[in-house]
């Protein structure tokens, strides 16, 4: 945001400076760069969670928030069950939540939920008023609720409420079964105790549930999800923030499947040590391509969908599959603008302080001419959106590609995300579960350059010592 000195002082004394980093134009004056940060709304958002237990709200929460930080809107998310068990060391039985217990009534309606909201009130006076948070919890009254939006009311927040309504019974029991029975409440229980208690559990919730309402709750915004996406009613909607919201939650899934996420074969400009370009692939990479259209004969995978990037390595990989593919653009590898088949050490021979500047924020470092990783995050949002949408398929990408996409399902932060490692000639199958994703890595055994670069330990004019790419033949190393 802008400092009031800036924001009132003549714009006419104000000239432009560029952002060595970003490559983005700034304003000073007097050789003071007026900094502000990007934002996306003008006040928080909090994002409020209803819903009766094993509908899957924390599911919702936890894909949410992993998918705000992954676009770059910082989301917090609270969940009332933990600050339950802050206040209630000791789970005894579902005997807490009836209606008529009034201590038990107490505890949760006023001290946790205080505690919870001051912690989201904290937070936002710490870090920024452009933050997002989701507010975990059944919220299953009127009341409750507008207990909420006066407590949003007052401190600034924008209020987003997410219903997720569900009378399937096998989802129900599935959703107990795969991850209410894991819950510290339960650890000392046996699975039908357990079952037994949580449906008790739920039964004290659904004498005073009251659901959003079309004309009682017309004033508020809100996504109403039914029968886990088989219907959707979507209420005043407000702000950018909120349209994303809404349609993210309006395309994910629960249909178990897998992804299969690789890179092309090694190429030939990999052989020289050389980033971008658009070469075909080395020998190996050929064989690679061989040994993947086996690997994937022996997955036997249903309904298998193949994209690839619209480069010549990518594409060459996909033809030796025998199978249709279907072609991105937005899959194309990070445009290293200038840099483009250049090798790192040219780049810091030719280039010094660029090469610097990227060692010291390689996720926000832009190539002159070129993109950074965020821009690169921004460009694959459509092929997230597309993957949630899909059941199997394998996507043939490039290494600043695949980490961008693999950041995304093992919620890695921005720092983290440029350094993951994708190694030449090895498969990676994510299998969505209840709040994660597993990963399996397949290295298909054919030698590849490693193109991988740890992080630098950098000091104030760059890397504290010059260092290489390794061209080591190991692909587990890369």
């Amino acid at each position: 945001m802008l400092d009031n000195d800036d924001f009132n002082m003549d714009t006419s004394s104000r000239e432009l400076t560029q952002n060595p980093l970003r490559k983005i134009w700034l304003p000073y004056r007097n050789g003071h760069i007026a900094q502000r940060r990007v934002c996306m709304t003008n006040c928080p958002t909090l994002i409020v969670t209803v819903g009766l237990p094993a509908r899957g709200k924390t599911y919702i929460s936890k894909k949410l928030t992993r998918y705000l930080n992954w676009i770059g809107v910082p989301t917090k998310e609270f969940n009332v069950g933990q600050y339950r068990r802050e206040c209630l060391k000791i789970y005894k039985s579902f005997e807490f939540f009836r209606p008529d217990n009034e201590e038990g009534l107490k505890i949760r309606r006023v001290r946790f939920q205080h505690l919870m909201m001051s912690d989201i009130f904290n937070m936002v006076l710490e870090v920024c008023m452009t933050n997002t948070h989701v507010f975990d919890a059944t919220n299953t009254t009127r009341e409750r609720r507008g207990t909420i939006v006066k407590f949003a009311e007052q401190n600034g927040f924008k209020v987003f409420f997410v219903e997720s309504v569900c009378e399937d019974a096998d989802v129900i029991a599935q959703n107990i079964v795969q991850v209410k029975l894991d819950s510290p409440d339960y650890i000392h229980c046996n699975t039908e105790e357990a079952i037994e208690d949580f449906m008790k559990r739920i039964k004290c919730y659904e004498s005073s549930y009251q659901s959003l309402d079309e004309v009682l709750d017309r004033d508020l915004s809100y996504i109403k999800i039914m029968d886990v996406g088989r219907r959707y009613l979507v209420n005043r909607v407000l702000d950018h923030i909120q349209s994303r919201i809404v349609y993210y939650l309006m395309n994910i899934h629960i249909t178990p499947r897998s992804i299969y996420l690789c890179r092309h074969g090694e190429s030939d400009l990999n052989i020289k040590g050389c980033i971008g370009g658009d070469s075909g692939l080395s020998g190996r990479g050929k064989e690679f391509a061989k040994r993947l259209r086996k690997f994937i004969q022996d997955q036997n995978i249903k309904d298998l969908k193949v994209w690839t990037s619209q480069m010549k390595r990518t594409i060459q990989t996909a033809e030796c599959l025998g199978v249709p593919y279907e072609q991105w653009k937005s899959l194309n590898e990070i445009d290293a603008g200038v840099c483009e088949e250049m090798m790192y050490e040219e780049i810091q021979e030719h280039y010094p302080l660029e090469f610097a500047l990227r060692d010291q924020d390689k996720y926000r470092y832009r190539y002159p001419k070129g993109e950074s990783y965020e821009d690169l995050v921004q460009r694959l949002e459509p092929v997230i959106m597309e993957l949630e949408r899909q059941e199997n398929i394998l996507v043939i990408c490039h290494q600043a590609v695949m980490r961008c996409l693999l950041a995304y399902f093992l919620d890695k932060t921005a720092d983290e995300l440029p350094y993951l490692k994708c190694p030449l000639h090895t498969v990676l199958k994510l299998t969505p579960i209840a709040y994660g994703c597993k990963v399996e890595p397949f290295c298909l055994g054919v030698e590849a350059v490693n193109t991988h670069r740890d992080k630098p330990q950098v000091g104030m004019w760059g890397r504290t010592q010059k260092t290489s790419r390794h061209h080591n033949l190991n692909p587990l190393q890369g």
